[in-house]
């Protein structure tokens, strides 16, 4: 029997975000006043108090995310974790909680891909949709056959796709995959074409910031979104983050690596509780819990 801790990442956030979590906690007030002091702003403010809207900014809505995860970590009694992964932003608190990473470098980071990927929204300007109801080879067979930038981002569960790229494609590609018998195809509120070739630019200047900060080995193997796959290998970790950006988030096939060695229970730590219907959705007789 093996324990895998998964963390969310982007959508997941809510007004009042990790508020209880902080008053129950002097660990976690630990933490916040770190973050606050480092990231300039008081994050924490904008968690417990602040609008949706104030909350979906990029900018925002990533560190909170992160910040939410951790703090939910620390109060628990002494973790110890078989396997760990995340699901894109994710992965950056997988790789805290393996050790890889510390608290404020994992900050540091998520807070530059943030600001990497708005800007990249900003020069190249795309959209995501969700695709329900289809394989995924077809999916990605329909993508293949538009001209336009339209790419797999987010394997979520088999009959679950996140398709990413530019407005045009994706508006083809939606077209196109309700006449391949797709039960749905919707365009979905993002800022940008995350996990597609349109944040190229966002992956060249993450790639800096990542190279610049020492990746320890971790406690316990990182299944990684890009590879779907233990990664062990400080080195190879850090690649694999870099190439995220860029690449698809394989969650289907990061739980199914994780059961087939082994994983019993998952525990889904930080915001809501997406993770935990997605693996159910991947493998019924798994057990699912979640630390929010």
């Amino acid at each position: 029997m093996k324990h895998a801790f998964v963390f969310p990442g982007q959508g997941s956030q809510f007004p009042g975000m990790g508020k209880a979590i902080v008053e129950q906690s002097e660990a976690a007030k630990k933490l916040v006043e770190e973050a606050n002091a480092q990231l300039g702003f008081d994050l924490a403010a904008i968690m417990f108090s602040g609008t949706e809207e104030e909350l979906r900014r990029t900018d925002v809505t990533q560190p909170a995310i992160f910040l939410h995860s951790m703090l939910a970590y620390s109060t628990l009694n002494n973790p110890q974790p078989s396997m760990v992964a995340g699901h894109s932003l994710g992965e950056f608190s997988a790789l805290v909680a393996a050790g890889v990473l510390s608290f404020a470098d994992g900050l540091r980071l998520v807070a530059a891909r943030a600001n990497a990927m708005q800007k990249a929204c900003e020069l190249e300007p795309g959209t995501m949709a969700a695709v329900l109801g289809l394989d995924d080879q077809k999916v990605e067979a329909v993508c293949s056959g538009i001209t336009d930038i339209v790419v797999p981002a987010n394997y979520n569960c088999p009959g679950q796709l996140v398709i990413s790229g530019s407005v045009a494609g994706i508006e083809k590609a939606c077209i196109a995959l309700k006449e391949a018998g797709a039960k749905r195809a919707l365009v979905l509120p993002v800022g940008g074409a995350f996990h597609s070739p349109l944040m190229k630019a966002a992956e060249e200047e993450l790639q800096g910031a990542i190279q610049s900060i020492t990746f320890n080995a971790p406690s316990c193997p990182v299944y990684q979104n890009v590879v779907a796959m233990p990664v062990t290998d400080p080195a190879t970790i850090k690649q694999n983050l870099i190439n995220q950006l860029t690449g698809p988030v394989k969650w289907t096939q990061s739980v199914q690596a994780m059961i087939a060695d082994g994983a019993t229970e998952f525990t889904e730590v930080g915001p809501g509780k997406v993770l935990q219907g997605l693996i159910q959705k991947i493998q019924k007789e798994v057990s699912v819990n979640g630390v929010s």
